[in-house]
């Protein structure tokens, strides 16, 4: 199943080499979640968590958004079952929300 989410981008790392005669290429978000709470305690507030999308080119895209960091893209997330009764969330498309503001227009009141 596919969702939209609105997220907060706060980083995005490109990784691009050879390991051992083995090429690879990707492209990682860095995005806000909520911390949840858990059986060994509580918690509040937010952190970053990865997720992977594409190779390497889908850096080239963010860029020259640098500067703009942290900030609001939308998300589509494939949401899939996992071992354990877990859920594994996959990021499938991510493009950062348009950051223009509107022209004003001239004689307006």
């Amino acid at each position: 199943m596919q969702f939209k989410s609105e997220v907060i981008v706060h980083g995005v790392k490109e990784s691009k080499g050879t390991i051992e005669g083995r090429d690879f290429s990707s492209t990682t978000f860095h995005c806000e979640v909520d911390l949840a709470e858990n059986s060994a305690g509580r918690s509040i507030g937010r952190a970053t968590r990865p997720f992977k999308l594409g190779d390497a080119k889908e850096f080239d895209k963010w860029a020259h958004l640098g500067e703009s960091l942290p900030l609001k893209a939308i998300a589509t997330f494939e949401m899939a079952a996992a071992a354990q009764d877990g859920t594994k969330m996959v990021l499938v498309d991510i493009r950062p929300v348009d950051m223009a503001k509107p022209a004003s227009k001239a004689g307006a009141v």
